[in-house]
């Protein structure tokens, strides 16, 4: 295909991606007594931790580029009346998802890594992670309806499924293990959502032919 700049830009999502799991993975190192199967990731990210300004620095590439694809995705599929009006509704939902984490989360980051929610920021902090979750679910949800029903974003709606699953193991995780796992079941929440706006872009840099499949580079 004879891919525009458009097109190009959905890369940006693959590169958000790796640079939050690039943060995630090195910050680590940089937060003495940091378990990571037992803390969020967000205390990483946390006003007073010290690993705060190395990830700044990894995420950088993550804390535009997940806006900027997911943006670009719900124009294309806007101007090209791709499928459905519930599958354009559920990109256009996914997208306003993306938006309120970077806002939110960049106005409201936790004040302390690892303690108790007690200030107004931290609680807001909690509010805004309540839209992203349900922005997320609903957008999810109508996209594997539209993948279900039409043919050719099946590929999109089973991928949708996918990560749905993983947003699900979140919360059961964070239940059903013992604390010192906390970590790894909310690893499953964050990453359903970094994970399927990456694949959105991919399908973006596709030009969103053969939606049907489940594929990357084809």
């Amino acid at each position: 295909m004879n891919r525009k700049l458009i097109n190009w830009i959905g890369l940006t999502g693959l590169a958000a991606l790796i640079s939050y799991a690039a943060a995630a993975y090195f910050c680590r190192s940089a937060f003495p007594g940091y378990n990571w199967m037992a803390s969020a990731v967000s205390d990483l990210s946390a006003e007073t931790a010290p690993s705060r300004q190395l990830w700044d620095k990894l995420s950088a590439v993550y804390s535009a580029g997940s806006v900027v694809c997911a943006t670009c995705v719900a124009i294309y599929v806007s101007e090209k009346q791709i499928s459905t009006g519930m599958f354009r509704v559920g990109i256009y939902l996914f997208t306003i998802m993306n938006w309120i984490s970077k806002i939110g989360y960049s106005m409201f980051a936790l004040d302390d890594a690892g303690k108790q929610i007690s200030s107004f920021q931290e609680v807001m902090h909690m509010i805004v992670t309540a839209f992203v979750v349900i922005f997320s679910i609903v957008s999810l949800v109508l996209l594997i309806i539209a993948g279900f029903r039409n043919k050719e974003v099946r590929g999109i709606g089973i991928w949708a499924a996918i990560f749905f699953a993983m947003m699900l193991l979140g919360p059961i995780g964070m239940q059903a293990f013992p604390p010192q796992y906390f970590g790894i079941a909310e690893r499953f929440s964050i990453y359903s959502a970094i994970g399927f706006n990456a694949v959105l872009g991919v399908y973006l840099f596709n030009g969103f032919e053969n939606q049907e499949k489940v594929c990357f580079f084809m």
